[in-house]
């Protein structure tokens, strides 16, 4: 899309972004896990958000990526960790554990950008894998995962009591 307007810069997230983080993180709660699993408190980016993004902006061990539309409005972000080997796993595995991007910017490949500089992160820190979770009825999800490279590996089933 050549409108300018919807440009935008991938860069890490800073303090100054919390609050923007905190904005689609919200955003990705009430669009995704609400719709689809009753048990997600939807209210936990405003409640434990602001806490969560600032302990992980200093930790190598966490990835806090905002899009932004230079003007320091955030309009997307992802956030990734990094799980250090085990005796069982003797790999570095990395999680894209969340991203979202703004409806009105979808289709400015800002999120592929964002999975892109997860996966260099991913790869400088000597990861061996990168995982991301989906649900199930995500379809667009999922198509999106599988054209930036992943592949379905386990399908975790879940029983509702």
């Amino acid at each position: 899309m050549s409108d300018r307007q919807h440009e935008a810069i991938v860069r890490r997230a800073e303090q100054a972004d919390i609050e923007g983080l905190v904005a689609c993180g919200s955003a990705l709660f009430a669009e995704d896990a609400g719709t689809r699993d009753p048990g997600v408190d939807i209210n936990w980016p405003h409640e434990h958000g602001p806490q969560r993004f600032s302990s992980g902006l200093a930790d190598p061990n966490r990835l806090l990526l905002v899009a932004d539309r230079g003007d320091g409005e955030v309009v997307g972000h992802l956030t990734g960790t990094l799980v250090e080997p085990s005796t069982m796993r003797p790999v570095k595995i990395t999680t894209l554990v969340s991203m979202y991007v703004r409806p009105a910017y979808r289709r400015d490949r800002i999120s592929g950008r964002m999975v892109d500089e997860f996966r260099s992160w991913a790869k400088e820190s000597g990861a061996g894998s990168a995982q991301v979770t989906a649900y199930a009825s995500n379809a667009e999800a999922i198509r999106f995962y599988e054209r930036n490279g992943f592949a379905s590996q386990s399908v975790p089933l879940e029983a509702t009591l």
